[in-house]
């Protein structure tokens, strides 16, 4: 009887790993520690933006918390009050006096500033190269000059003995400007820090805007004045939908900018005379100064964040509304 051979079934060839990438190795520690060197770079300026930023806004907020005056300023032992602070603030009648001044101001600089940097910008697209220069070096000027020098001038400008502003209005045959006391009326000392900050927020917005100008496809404009569109008409159907963005990024800044100005208040009038130019950041430095209540100064300036912010949120909100209908 023959014998059969029971083989076994011959093994299963090995799979070869897959062939690496060329270029691609395993990262080791010395590259892993070359990808972090450029974290370590930065980790100094993160720090110091986070000290000098977030660490005084944090402190703030809990100060607006606590019982904090000049003892607890020396000793450091500052009584958590929760909302008491805020309850103070919010049942002080000047407080929201201040709050409407404090919005006036803001819509009537901004008003201003966007209509006057608006033209500014359109003129400087039609003027030549000699002019468009000098237009623009001169803005450049204006807004390169400190705030405390730019203030200072101003006070000069409107001296009631020795301003060129009465001087010229007396030699036009004004009389009743002789010697005229500019800062002991609030209605004219609130028109002076408007003419001010307008001054001084124009080059920026102007410059800015004249900048997306030039981006503005010149076919456009052309298409529009052979369909018989006036300037108005080809501003309003070309020109802002076009630079739409840009507006909304220059109205929130100078609202800001507008909203928190202190500066040139602190310098002119310290919010004089009386309460005419007192607006939210000059309260709450007042607050805190004069009464020595650190504690009321750190509650406006949360409400002065909280206020500024709920501008700009229905501010944004009202934009998209229009961008999202127009679509």
């Amino acid at each position: 009887m023959p014998v059969v051979e029971q083989r076994s079934a011959p093994p299963a060839p090995r799979r070869r790993p897959a062939p690496r990438p060329a270029g691609r190795k395993d990262p080791s520690p010395r590259r892993r520690v070359h990808g972090l060197w450029p974290y370590a770079l930065i980790a100094p300026a993160v720090g110091g933006m986070l000290y000098l930023l977030v660490y005084p806004l944090v402190r703030a907020v809990l100060i607006s918390f606590q019982d904090f005056r000049l003892r607890q300023l020396i000793a450091g032992d500052a009584e958590f009050v929760g909302l008491r602070n805020y309850r103070t603030l919010l049942s002080d009648p000047r407080f929201w006096e201040v709050v409407r001044r404090t919005f006036l101001f803001m819509a009537v600089n901004v008003v201003l500033i966007m209509v006057i940097a608006t033209l500014v910008a359109l003129m400087v697209e039609r003027l030549g190269r000699i002019g468009r220069t000098v237009v623009l070096c001169s803005l450049v000027l204006a807004w390169a000059m400190p705030v405390v020098a730019a203030t200072t001038v101003f006070q000069w400008l409107f001296h009631s003995e020795f301003g060129i502003v009465n001087w010229s209005l007396t030699s036009l045959g004004l009389d009743s400007f002789d010697r005229y006391p500019w800062f002991a009326n609030g209605t004219a000392t609130f028109a002076i820090l408007v003419t001010l900050i307008v001054w001084q927020s124009v080059p920026f917005a102007a410059i800015t805007l004249y900048s997306a100008l030039t981006t503005v496809p010149l076919e456009l404009y052309e298409s529009a004045r052979l369909d018989g569109a006036g300037a108005g008409r080809v501003f309003r159907s070309v020109t802002f939908p076009m630079l739409r963005p840009i507006f909304l990024l220059v109205i929130s800044l100078e609202v800001i900018w507008t909203f928190k100005a202190f500066v040139q208040i602190w310098v002119m009038t310290r919010g004089g005379p009386g309460d005419a130019t007192t607006i939210l950041p000059v309260y709450a430095v007042q607050t805190a100064l004069s009464g020595q209540r650190y504690d009321l100064g750190s509650a406006a300036s949360m409400v002065t964040v909280v206020l500024m912010s709920g501008v700009l949120v229905l501010y944004f909100r009202q934009m998209l509304r229009q961008e999202d209908e127009t679509r």
